[in-house]
């Protein structure tokens, strides 16, 4: 893909372009937004645009690739030697200080390797580093290294979905591009009528035990169909499907982060479908603001911000606001169950349901057991 093609996404990509015409671009970048295949796709047209045969140009400076040359189809097809892609690996999906410089156990390739040697095919070393939020303390400061002190002809991009968890002296010295926009995210059509769904059974009578459990079991199902299909789709396109003959070595390493990343990949979906939860949550608690008031009305309030991008916030921070029009403030005005929640608990308990939902996320960024931590907290909310 060239950058003509990020429908959406024209305000960060038109940002982009402007840095490269003016003759500024920047060593390190970060990033952000909803899914880390974008993040992927953006970091890759960059790295095509910087190293494109053909450039589309503006000012006489590249500002986009024509995706059709030799090297435009390399980096799309992973095999430039002059673009390195690091990513999470092991169970514990970290990006590991072995990644980073080279140590016994490093795989063939290591980033500070590949960027301190000269480009050999084109102008520009493109690094990315994909769930940049998973590099433990001891990667994390060796690249920070590398970061301060950038090799000429070099580009740095680290991706996340999660930049509240970079650390804050590597994000102070990137410049950060947002692809996310503002607000939650949109939703594709089966996630919105799944949540629909749940919001009616939630919306029926949930103070029997058994009610619960029957949310709880929904949910559950729904994550393992997500997982399940992540699975397929990323092993599909695992370099593991493609190239048979390899080295034992490397084929190692395609599992390794093969795992990783359906899990990584897992993770975020998950965060993704709690995040919808806590925005309907929302919901309800805006409307238990205009209980017996009118949509009109005017109901000076503190408005809950709730963390974007799958990531529930450190805290939910409290803006004084005025709301005007209930209905006009809803996310998901089309669901029903939204009003029946709201009639039968208070405004206070409202707000306690967007507390727990970002203990609930808090907790599943840990190595906690998923059935357990949804269980408790399905169980702590007022329905």
């Amino acid at each position: 893909m060239a950058f003509k093609d990020f429908a959406g996404q024209e305000q960060g990509v038109e940002l982009l372009q402007r840095s490269l015409e003016r003759g500024r671009l920047g060593h390190g970048y970060l990033f952000t937004g909803h899914q880390l295949d974008q993040l992927e796709v953006l970091a890759r047209t960059l790295a095509k645009t910087l190293n494109c045969l053909h450039p589309v140009k503006r000012g006489g400076v590249a500002v986009d690739c024509c995706d059709r040359c030799l090297n435009c189809q390399k980096i799309e097809h992973g095999n430039h030697a002059d673009v390195f892609w690091v990513r999470p690996e092991s169970k514990l999906r970290q990006i590991r200080i072995r990644q980073i410089v080279r140590r016994d156990d490093s795989p063939p390739r290591v980033l500070l390797d590949a960027v301190n040697l000269k480009p050999t095919e084109s102008q520009y070393k493109v690094a990315v580093i994909v769930a940049a939020d998973r590099m433990n303390v001891e990667a994390a400061n060796a690249f920070l290294k590398t970061l301060e002190e950038p090799p000429p002809h070099s580009v740095l991009i680290l991706l996340t979905t999660e930049p509240q968890r970079v650390i804050e002296t590597i994000r102070s010295r990137c410049l950060r591009l947002n692809f996310a926009g503002e607000g939650p995210q949109q939703l594709a059509p089966p996630q919105l009528e799944w949540l629909a769904s749940f919001s009616e059974m939630a919306a029926a009578d949930q103070k029997s035990l058994l009610g619960r459990y029957r949310l709880m079991d929904v949910l559950l199902k729904k994550l393992n169909a997500v997982k399940e299909s992540i699975d397929e789709t990323l092993t599909a396109r695992s370099p593991l499907e493609k190239y048979e003959d390899v080295e034992e070595q490397l084929r190692d390493k395609w599992d390794q982060e093969l795992k990783a990343a359906i899990e990584a990949e897992y993770r975020r979906q998950r965060a993704d479908f709690l995040l919808a939860m806590q925005w309907w949550l929302r919901d309800v608690w805006v409307q238990t603001l205009g209980q017996g008031q009118g949509l009109k009305s005017k109901v000076e309030s503190v408005e809950p911000t709730i963390g974007a991008g799958g990531a529930a916030p450190d805290t939910i921070n409290h803006q004084p606001s005025t709301i005007d029009s209930s209905e006009s403030l809803l996310v998901f005005p089309q669901m029903a169950g939204t009003q029946r929640v709201a009639q039968r608990i208070s405004p206070k308990q409202a707000m306690e349901n967007l507390r727990v939902m970002e203990q609930l996320q808090r907790w599943l960024s840990t190595n906690v057991q998923e059935a357990l931590a949804l269980e408790v907290g399905l169980l702590k909310l007022h329905l």
